[in-house]
Order: structure tokens, then sequence, then C-alpha cells
């Protein structure tokens, strides 16, 4: 399984180290070379997504990510990532890949000094989240499944083959969101 990470800017290098610790490959995205290479699954790591679309347009990354993410590609969105994938942004900011029928609150739990570590349920079990300045989704089509709440907002969901949380997991030591990733892009390969 080879995973690739966007690395224009955010927590890429984390998302990287998680991926390899499973066992799975993993490799940076800065330029169009980079995506013409085979992959079966793409990370859209945490950090700022205004600055994360322009590089994507500026660096010519957006138009062929689109297209896999379109294509069926699977995909994880964390924090900024889940702002990227999004359909709606609930300050009428213009999406970006707009493939997730969600609608996102930009940073919902407030400025840095507002992060926060929690346990709550992912999927039916108990992990830590860890979240940075988070987004949380305020609104979901019925086509997209629910997967995490906490303090009564949606913080985690999946729609086919996209996934996207408000939290960081590759900054924790759980796994589960990653092994439901990983089984995504198994399912996928399976057809």
């Amino acid at each position: 399984m080879r995973i690739g990470v966007l690395a224009v800017q955010g927590a890429f290098a984390e998302h990287i180290a998680a991926v390899k610790k499973l066992g799975a490959e993993a490799f940076e995205i800065r330029n169009t070379g980079d995506i013409s290479q085979p992959f079966d699954g793409l990370i859209l790591p945490g950090g700022e997504s205004t600055v994360m679309k322009k590089l994507l347009h500026d660096l010519g990354l957006f138009e062929p990510l689109k297209k896999k993410i379109d294509s069926g590609l699977p995909v994880l969105g964390t924090c900024a990532g889940m702002i990227l994938l999004a359909k709606n942004i609930d300050s009428g900011e213009e999406p970006c890949f707009g493939t997730m029928d969600i609608t996102v609150k930009r940073n919902a739990y407030g400025r840095q000094l507002g992060s926060f570590v929690c346990t709550d349920r992912f999927a039916d079990k108990d992990i830590t989240m860890r979240f940075i300045r988070a987004p949380y989704v305020t609104e979901t089509d019925s086509s997209v499944e629910i997967l995490s709440g906490h303090d009564n907002k949606i913080v985690a969901v999946r729609q086919n083959n996209q996934l996207a949380t408000a939290f960081h997991p590759e900054l924790t030591d759980d796994n589960t969101v990653y092994m439901l990733f990983f089984k995504i892009i198994e399912n996928r390969a399976g057809k």
C-alpha cells in the first residue's frame, strides 16, 4: 500500500511517520511529478487551509488531485484537510476540492490557545482526539456517514472513499483512523 501525503504546508511529516509505523509506504506530494507515480490513497493534512488551497493551484496540483479524488481515490483529510474536501464552508468562502457533501465551520473551536485533547467515540470505539484550531461539520448530506461527535458537534465523517476528521490522528498513538482509511483503500483495490 502506497500513500501520498500533500506536503506543501502543514503536518505532513507526522502523517508520513504514522503511515510508515503501520507498515505502509508513504511519500511527499510537492509537485506534479510526485503525482505521476502510482499511489493507493491520499492524505490531506492539517495546516492552514487557505494557504494550502493557494499552493495547490500555484503548483498545478489542484486539477490532477481533484480528478483522482473524483475518480474514487481514497482520501483522508484531517483538520484543514477536512476543509479542503468540504463542499461548503459556513463563512461563504469558495470551497477547494468540494468533493464531500458537508458544510464546515472553520476554526470552530477557537484560536491556538483553545486547542485541546479529549477521548470520544469514533466508529464505535473510544479514541484520543487532539483538536488544534479545529473545524467541525455543521451539515451533512444523507449520503455522509457520521463517525464521531464531540460536545454535540460532528468531528468525523465518511462519504464513499473519503474520510475526514476535525482532529489530528497523526498526533496521537491511536491508529484507529488510519486502520479505517487502510480498509477503505483495500476495499477499493479489491473491486
